[in-house]
Parts: structure tokens; C-alpha cells; sequence
């Protein structure tokens, strides 16, 4: 290989720069120049290069002093997007010739599900191989995306902190967390934050199902003999009951008999998304920008890089931690992981009700 190149795309994740520093640092160990592309998929079919690295030699390169730096920063420093005009053949033809023409070898796409879904009908014109990138870790084949472990830490330190405020006032607090059609992020935070009860996507329960239940955990909550001081209740962006509402209905049929307590809605949103990366964060993903550059120096295309995988099979590593996954295996997973056919959701939900009791003690 002589040249390669990344590119950030969709939502944005802590790690992303991370991973771009590990591919900068990676490329040049092995004498091979690195370029970014700004803006993703709309980047690439436009051709925004930018580099990554600078060659010194012929036999010596090094990553940009602002790679190196932006490792610890979140967001992307590449800029993301959601591309309409990649889903179109003849622009993504456009974008594989332009890659040629700037002697690029081989493509990293660091991103989530869309962007899998873009590198796959890619890979037929350019050798690809995607890093998954999503706080909602809801890509199949790898136990963890980048991102998540920032996003929980940001999570768990915001209820800890709306719990200080709702002990003061004796108050409920229904609080939306991220994560589109997964409740992955609802589920880990409220064991993490001590959380009362959860209200996931998973379960598909109804919106009278919802108020019942919240209802339920409110009133033995703040029973005589329970002398408690808050009620935190988490709740994934996915259940299909808007939470401004839920918190009205709820509080109404309180109201009569519990007039000292209040129930408030708190949406943490695209904060959930924003910050440094952790530790973790910064480690899984240099060890997955190493693994995308071996994969490509070895031929690799049309395959993720997974960590820890949560399902049997794909290529091993010099990792052990990481495995490589064919893209169109990771695109099932993550439907069946996503419409509830998947052994990992079913273990979730399983674990959800064993630990709902547990919660609201």
C-alpha cells in the first residue's frame, strides 16, 4: 500500500478521532501515507481530501501534529454527513475513481449502521473496511462501538446529578437518554445510576403498559414506610411514548393522592453524544484503527472490525480482542439485533425483567 484513507461518517461518536489518530499513527509506522476525507460519504464522492500524515523520506513518514492531538477531543475533526447522493451508483462510481486518481489503496470508514451499509455497496469498486463508530451500539457482530462507554459515563454523571436536585424536592424525574431503536444505553445507565426503572424499546409494551408501570413504581416508591427521597426512572429515546407526555399523564394520575410529589421530564439529548473520550473509548479504538490498517495491508475489503464479538465466527486478528466480520453478515446481525430475532436483544430483555424488581427496591 502507498496511500490510504478514512473518513467519519453519520452520528458522531467520541472515538472517532481516536480511531483517525490510530490510523495516521499506524499508516506511518508502516511507511504509508494517510489522507482524511472531510464531511464522509458527501466528502468523498467530492473529493475533499485532506492529510493525515506527512512523508519526511522516502522511507519515513509521521502523522499531522493535530492528528496526534485530536485524539482526545470528540466529535470529528473530519466533519460527518449524511449522504443521499451516495446511495446513487454513479456517485459512488465517481467516488472510487477519485480515490484512484489521488493513488489511494484502500478506504476506513469509521461510522455505524448507515455507514456499513454504505461501505457494502462500495466495496464492489474499492477495497473498504469500517470501524464501528455509534453511541447507540446497535451494530451488529461487536459487543462495543465507539462511543459508548463516553456516552454511559455522560449519562450516569447527569442522573447523579439530577438525583441531588430530586432528593432536595422529593421529585421524579423521567429522564430520555439516546439510542434510537436500541435500549442499550437506557438499560446500562439505569443499573450504573441506580435508576428505579427503566422503560425500553425492547419490550414493546403499550402506552397504557408504560403509564401503569410508571405509575406502579412511583406509588410503592413513596409508600409511608419506604422514606424515600427521589424516583429516577431512565428511558431510551425508542419507546414510542413521547416523554413530555408520559410525564404529564403520569403526574395527573398522582396528582390526587400524592399532591407533595412532582414529576419532571428531563431529554439529555445530543449531550449524551458530546465530550472526551474515555480511557476505554480511546483504547478500543486504537486497537480497532490497527486492526482496519492490517485488514486492508492484507487485502481485506468488505469487512468491520469487531470488538470482543458478541457471535461466533468472523476472521481472527493478531488481537484477540478483534475480530473481522464480512460486512453483509454484520448488516444482518444488526436487523436481527435491532427487530428483537437476536440472541443478544433476547438476553437483554431477559435481563431487563430479572432485574426489575431489583431496581425499585
Amino acid at each position: 500500500m502507498r496511500r490510504i484513507a478514512a473518513l467519519t461518517s453519520g452520528g458522531d461518536a467520541p472515538g472517532m478521532n481516536a480511531a483517525l489518530r490510530a490510523v495516521a499513527k499506524v499508516a506511518a509506522a508502516n511507511n504509508v501515507e494517510a489522507v482524511g476525507i472531510e464531511q464522509g460519504y458527501e466528502g468523498l464522492i467530492d473529493g475533499r481530501f485532506v492529510d493525515l500524515t506527512v512523508r519526511l523520506g522516502p522511507e519515513r513518514v509521521r502523522s499531522q501534529r493535530e492528528v496526534d492531538a485530536a485524539g482526545g477531543l470528540g466529535g470529528t475533526i473530519l466533519g460527518s454527513s449524511r449522504s443521499e447522493r451516495f446511495l446513487d451508483s454513479k456517485h459512488r462510481e465517481q467516488a472510487a475513481m477519485g480515490l484512484r486518481d489521488a493513488w489511494i489503496d484502500g478506504l476506513v470508514v469509521i461510522g455505524g449502521n448507515g455507514s456499513a451499509a454504505g461501505a457494502h455497496a462500495f466495496a464492489p469498486l474499492f477495497p473498504v473496511v469500517v470501524v464501528p463508530a455509534s453511541i447507540d451500539n446497535d451494530i451488529g457482530c461487536t459487543r462495543y462501538a465507539l462511543g459508548v462507554d463516553t456516552a454511559l459515563n455522560t449519562i450516569v454523571e447527569a442522573c447523579d446529578r439530577i438525583s441531588d436536585t430530586a432528593r432536595a424536592h422529593k421529585r421524579v424525574f423521567i429522564v430520555e437518554v439516546m439510542g434510537r431503536q436500541s435500549g442499550y444505553l437506557a438499560m446500562s445507565s439505569a443499573v450504573a445510576a441506580a435508576a428505579d426503572a427503566m422503560l425500553i424499546p425492547e419490550r414493546h409494551r403499550t402506552e397504557e403498559e408504560l403509564l401503569d408501570s410508571v405509575e406502579q413504581v412511583i406509588r410503592t416508591s413513596f409508600e409511608r414506610d419506604r422514606a424515600k427521597k427521589r424516583v429516577l426512572i431512565i428511558k431510551a429515546e425508542g419507546v414510542p411514548y413521547p416523554t413530555t407526555r408520559l410525564t404529564r399523564d403520569v403526574a395527573e394520575r398522582v396528582a390526587g393522592d400524592l399532591p407533595d410529589v412532582e414529576v419532571r421530564a428531563t431529554v439529555l439529548g445530543h449531550l449524551v453524544r458530546g465530550g472526551s473520550p474515555t480511557f476505554r473509548d480511546r483504547m478500543i479504538a486504537g486497537r480497532l484503527g490497527l486492526s482496519a490498517v492490517a485488514a486492508l495491508a492484507e487485502g481485506a475489503s468488505d469487512e468491520m472490525v469487531a470488538w470482543e464479538p458478541a457471535v461466533e465466527g468472523g476472521t481472527a486478528t493478531r488481537d484477540p480482542s478483534v475480530h473481522r466480520f464480512a460486512l453483509d453478515h454484520v448488516l444482518a446481525d444488526t436487523e436481527a439485533l435491532l427487530d428483537g430475532s437476536s440472541p443478544v436483544t433476547q438476553r437483554r430483555v431477559k435481563m431487563t425483567e430479572a432485574i426489575e424488581g431489583v431496581l425499585a427496591l
